[in-house]
């Protein structure tokens, strides 16, 4: 499955909502959910519609409904390339988000993306003439100078270093070990500088279980889960993540098979966590979808593994307008085919565009709260 990433291009203009000039980071809560024993529950920053309003008001509703948002980052590559101490508008951008998430009583956890998020085999943003490897010493140094930087101005207790890499892996199995090279030599460098921080990777589920065989992977069978992909990355991996949208997988949620996520549990003694996931509440072909769906996807997750989930990354709490987002993707460049995987995803969300309740937000907030 190709993976997903909304390019929240809005968010640039959240600048608009500080007081004006360099925004201060707020410092951690003193009272962390990540301090507790408790899941921390929340969503990525994702506004239904391109707008400043729409992006203020998704902050107040997730501090309603979430522990903590998800910023899953691109990378500015040429500017990195050269330190981890540019001026960047991106980490401007950031520390705004950082302020409204605080306001709004939310904390973040960050994962930094070298990949287009609506299709995972490619790189995103590349300047031109550059290699679209990981073994070029360009987006290397890149790499490493985004995350440092990320871990000095935030200090973020989760750092995730690359979004459903076991894509990537499939993809382009040649250039997954310079990638896991790089891992290694930005993991040691943050725990040089923040040994307190988790690091991890995610996962794809459904292509880790092998749901669409293949070319280069042999004789698996469907369910048959590569684990090599993941216990690679063994002993450098803080926590065990995943995404997981099995509605490209089971045309209801009530197919979901019993044992479909715990075999996380037994594989692993580390703590896991769902860093991005969802299903769609109506049709979007090919897929079917309904609002009975998605709880028994939510029941899926926390009945299975949720006892061992450190967080859990809902996609969406309110469904997006594609009819606002498409004209800024093809702006920014986005084509036809990422266009319309975006598309796929656009009911996941637990409210309605007009922020109607579905069922599955009370099955969500009854999770949240204990009930």
């Amino acid at each position: 499955m190709r993976g997903f990433y909304i390019f929240i291009g809005a968010l640039i203009i959240v600048t608009l909502a500080c007081d004006g000039g360099t925004p201060t980071v707020p410092s951690t809560p003193q009272d962390s959910i990540f301090d507790s024993s408790q899941t921390a529950y929340g969503f990525f920053p994702s506004p239904p519609e391109v707008t400043l309003e729409s992006v203020m008001q998704m902050y107040k509703d997730l501090g309603d409904h979430a522990d903590v948002v998800l910023l899953q980052q691109n990378i500015p590559w040429e500017a990195f390339a050269q330190s981890a101490e540019v001026e960047s508008g991106d980490i401007t951008d950031i520390k705004n988000q950082h302020i409204l998430a605080v306001q709004n009583s939310l904390e973040i956890i960050f994962v930094v993306d070298p990949l287009n998020g609506l299709n995972r085999r490619e790189f995103l943003g590349l300047p031109s003439g550059w290699e679209a490897s990981f073994a070029n010493p360009d987006v290397r140094t890149a790499y490493k100078n985004y995350t440092l930087r990320v871990v000095r101005e935030f200090h973020p207790r989760y750092l995730g270093l690359a979004s459903e890499i076991n894509t990537y892996a499939d993809a382009h199995p040649e250039d997954f070990p310079t990638f896991l090279s790089l891992y290694n030599e930005v993991y040691d460098a943050v725990k040089a500088e923040a040994p307190q921080t988790q690091i991890f990777v995610t996962f794809q589920w459904e292509d880790l279980n092998n749901i669409f065989p293949q070319p280069n992977e042999g004789n698996r069978q469907k369910f048959d889960i590569n684990w090599d992909q993941v216990e690679i990355f063994e002993p450098k991996l803080d926590l065990w993540a995943i995404s997981s949208y099995p509605f490209v997988a089971f045309e209801n949620a009530s197919d979901i098979p019993p044992d479909y996520y715990t075999p996380l549990l037994s594989r692993t003694s580390k703590p896991v966590a769902v860093a991005e996931g969802g299903f769609a509440s109506r049709d979007i072909d090919p897929f079917h979808g309904d609002p009975q769906d998605q709880v028994d996807y939510l029941n899926a997750i926390h009945t299975q593994i949720g006892e061992r989930l450190n967080f859990w990354i809902y996609l969406l709490l309110t469904d997006f307008n594609m009819d606002s987002y498409e004209p800024l993707m093809r702006a920014q460049g986005q084509g036809d085919d990422d266009i319309n995987t975006l598309g796929l995803f656009a009911s996941v969300g637990l409210r309605e565009f007009d922020g109607t309740p579905k069922p599955a937000l009370d099955v969500w907030d009854g999770f949240r709260d204990g009930r």
